[in-house]
């Protein structure tokens, strides 16, 4: 189905504002609310240079029912990407966070049911953070396995990978599917797993087509440079910008999986138009994996850094090992295929942190210590 008039909450920020630009595109009217939080905009909070100027902007927080009651009365179709982010942070700023994920997105929900509107479609960003550990394999047992977080006193000896509970042979990653059990490891976690399911709820019970779109390490272009709380990806280039290492916990070697943001943009306009995935929730990623290591010295080459990446065999409290997305669903229902791998992606956020070096201020150190003080690392 095609809409006409779009509301991107969060839409100027890093993936909102790649998923305004696509929507514009395709000839979209595009509406924008969006708060200018000051760790992703800066103190100032000025709209960014980049924010498409074919849209219409509303300086407006989601929590803001006065203001946002009379954007949603002009449009038919919303993509919910509004949120703070930061797994590590969220573990001691939890009121905010639930504020700004959770109660944020009561505030939308309670519109839609609550005043007269014309919304026929709501897709909402999730994350694969509500996963926890991702899925695994024993082969000696020749079943699935879907561990807990390791325990301290493992990590604590260096024992990073998780063994089989049954016969203590080690586990092998497996692509994590939806099916997944959710088992959320941080307070940034379980708000995600909030929203996704307040909107699908809401969505079944009073019929408004809703997807929810789990996102795996989203990097590019736009990314905040002085946020020490988004992807590894900006904040190993915030590192190298300053001639600072990138820094890795553990032994660097955690796979994850990197999917461009333009092709995260991509997705949330086919949820929007398919009505395949209506009330589903989908995963957005490569399905590829790829070790946080192999990322620190792809973009040290792509910098032409002689800076030696830092393994510092610490951890995390609430990290997990391995996560990667299984893609199926998305290909089945939403006939999405990636475009961008890592080699001809990342070039795209090495240029974009070049260009905007001064505003690359790393504040990983200072985050570090405040995790360190509360014995979180």
């Amino acid at each position: 189905m095609k809409y006409e008039k779009v509301l991107v909450t969060g839409g100027a920020g890093f993936i909102g504002s790649h998923t305004v630009d696509t929507l514009i595109e395709k000839n979209y009217s595009v509406y924008v609310v969006d708060n200018l939080d000051q760790q992703v905009h800066g103190i100032e909070r000025n709209l960014p240079t980049y924010f498409n100027k074919k849209a219409n902007f509303t300086f407006c927080d989601v929590s803001n029912t006065e203001v946002l009651r009379d954007v949603i009365e002009d449009v038919d179709a919303i993509i919910h990407l509004a949120a703070r982010v930061g797994v590590a942070q969220s573990m001691y700023d939890i009121k905010k966070y639930m504020d700004a994920n959770t109660g944020a997105t009561a505030s939308l929900l309670n519109l839609l049911v609550n005043e007269k509107n014309s919304i026929k479609k709501l897709v909402v960003a999730s994350s694969m953070s509500i996963y926890g550990e991702g899925k695994y394999y024993c082969e000696k047992c020749a079943e699935d396995r879907y561990p807990a977080l390791r325990s301290t006193e493992r990590l604590e000896r260096k024992i990073w990978e998780h063994l089989c509970p049954d016969c203590n042979s080690p586990l092998k990653p497996l692509p994590t599917d939806e099916n997944k059990p959710q088992m959320p490891s941080s307070i940034y976690a379980m708000s995600k797993r909030h929203q996704e399911e307040m909107c699908l709820l809401i969505g079944k019970t009073y019929g408004i087509p809703t997807v929810a779109l789990r996102y795996l390490n989203v990097y590019g272009p736009r990314q905040s440079l002085s946020n020490p709380y988004t992807g590894v990806c900006a904040i190993f280039a915030q590192r190298i910008l300053n001639q600072k290492p990138p820094f890795m916990f553990e032994d660097g070697k955690q796979l994850r999986d990197f999917i461009h943001v333009s092709d995260v943009a991509k997705a949330n306009v086919l949820a929007l138009e398919s009505s395949l995935a209506n009330y589903q929730s989908i995963n957005i990623g490569t399905g590829r994996p790829t070790s946080i290591l192999k990322i620190a010295e792809l973009l040290n080459d792509m910098f032409n850094s002689s800076l030696v990446p830092y393994i510092s065999g610490e951890y995390r409290t609430g990290d997990v090992r391995h996560c990667y997305g299984d893609i199926t669903k998305a290909r089945n229902l939403l006939h999405f295929e990636p475009s961008m791998n890592l080699e001809k992606g990342m070039p795209d956020l090495v240029n974009w942190s070049k260009l905007n070096k001064d505003h690359a201020q790393d504040l990983f150190e200072k985050a570090y210590n405040e995790l360190k003080s509360r014995g979180l690392t």
